[in-house]
């Protein structure tokens, strides 16, 4: 699996921060939530952490999902 890419964030003024993921919004984040991720962006790999903040990664999971028989025929 390759890593995450095509992210960026915006810091604003108001202390709002805005992710965004090819050239849209995917998260806007206020107070404590936008200070914890500033501060987890600095400590880590700003990519993953941003894929990690708005959900937009891969569980692993897609194969089998598509495989289960719920799944048949679609």
């Amino acid at each position: 699996m390759s890593a995450p890419s095509g992210f960026s964030y915006r810091e604003r003024g108001d202390g709002t921060v805005v992710i965004v993921h090819r050239g849209r919004a995917a998260a806007t984040l206020r107070g404590g939530r936008a200070a914890a991720f500033l501060a987890e962006v600095d400590a880590g790999d700003p990519q993953l952490v941003m894929a990690r903040w708005t959900g937009a990664y891969k569980f692993g999971n897609e194969r089998t999902a598509r495989n289960h028989p719920r799944n048949q025929g679609r």
